[in-house]
């Protein structure tokens, strides 16, 4: 059963990652703007008073510009930071974007080692990347698990973001996979109870 799980993922991790490849980089751009700016409208961005954002990667969305615009607003702003010891990802606190960034684990961008660690009850919202997610808030990852196990323990909103070519009918997941509350794209805000 488990290998038919990890069948699944992986076939439709190869499928995704062709079609996210294939949007050429202006159109990327553009809908990374768009994500930023229909992030911005709503509620829970506008109520969240600690975000815990995600370095992007070449192929996810640019959350970038938000993060550094939440920085210059006073809020609490946080990235992802692997933990050595626990072998997991933790919430590390960041306050300047050119002197507490250092290239992490997997080559992705987190604070460094002094910025001081945010508990998950500390954080309002959780903006996540992922693969492919669907309607019903599942997500599929890049499968190593990290991100499961980091919003295992949190408590505020947790809202996947991605490009509409990132959106399935249908992502299969076990019990270990978290579920989101909401999936923002380009063009849609998406909840398990229908679409905002």
């Amino acid at each position: 059963m488990a290998t038919d799980l990890n069948a699944q993922k992986a076939a439709l991790r190869s499928q995704i990652r062709v079609v996210v490849k294939n949007i050429p980089p202006a159109t990327r751009a553009a809908a990374s703007a768009q994500v930023c700016a229909r992030l911005k409208t709503q509620a829970f961005w506008k109520n969240a008073a600690a975000i815990l954002f995600f370095a992007p990667l070449p192929d996810e969305v640019d959350i970038w510009p938000l993060l550094e615009e939440v920085l210059a607003a006073g809020k609490t702003a946080a990235l992802p930071r692997f933990n050595q010891t626990s072998q997991s990802y933790v919430a590390g606190r960041v306050k300047d974007l050119r002197s507490e960034i250092v290239t992490g684990k997997l080559g992705i961008r987190e604070p460094d080692a002094h910025c001081l660690e945010i508990p998950s009850t500390q954080l309002d919202l959780v903006l996540t990347p992922g693969v492919a997610f669907d309607s019903q808030g599942r997500r599929l990852g890049r499968g190593k698990g990290y991100y499961d196990r980091l919003l295992r323990d949190m408590r505020g909103v947790k809202c996947g973001i991605g490009f509409e070519e990132q959106i399935v009918n249908e992502v299969p997941t076990g019990p270990r996979d978290a579920r989101l509350d909401f999936i923002l794209t380009p063009t849609r805000c998406v909840f398990p109870a229908g679409e905002l």
